[in-house]
This record gives structure tokens, C-alpha cells and sequence, in this order.
């Protein structure tokens, strides 16, 4: 349900949503926007983006990030020495 979602986490959707529309860098937003550090972000953002509940709320965004992270993932997997895939 839509409620479950807190404040702060809208606030980090919003801001992935719309940091195409942004210059400059993305660090000093989330630290003036949110008063968190980026690592601290990108923490709770990955954790938000598995929430089926955050899917609810912006279906497009959250599937555009999970496919973002998992091509990252399986690029970082594709390169380790002895994988096989």
C-alpha cells in the first residue's frame, strides 16, 4: 500500500526521477535535499528499489533502476576472473 512508503523515501524517488533535469553534482543535491550523505542514499535507495511497495508507487522508475543495477551487476560478474557464464 501506498502509505507505507515514508516521506523520506518519496523524497528519494522524486529526486531519482527527475536527476536527469539536474546539473551539477549529484552528491551536493542529495546532501542539500536530503541532509544524508550520497553512500547513505544510494544504501536506501537499493533496499527501496526491492520494496514492492516503492514499485507500486512509480512502477517505471523503480523497473528502470532494477534493470540499471542488474546490467551493472552482471558486467561486474562478467569480469571476474574463473566465471563462467
Amino acid at each position: 500500500m501506498l502509505g507505507d512508503l515514508t516521506e523520506r523515501d518519496r523524497a528519494i524517488l522524486a529526486l531519482e526521477a527527475s536527476w536527469p533535469r539536474h546539473g551539477g553534482a549529484k552528491e551536493e543535491v542529495i546532501r542539500a535535499q536530503l541532509g544524508m550523505s550520497s553512500a547513505r542514499y544510494y544504501q536506501l535507495l537499493g533496499r527501496l528499489i526491492e520494496s514492492d511497495v516503492a514499485l507500486e508507487y512509480d512502477p517505471m522508475l523503480v523497473r528502470r533502476l532494477r534493470r540499471i543495477r542488474d546490467t551493472r551487476a552482471a558486467r561486474r560478474t562478467a569480469r571476474m576472473p574463473g566465471f563462467v557464464g
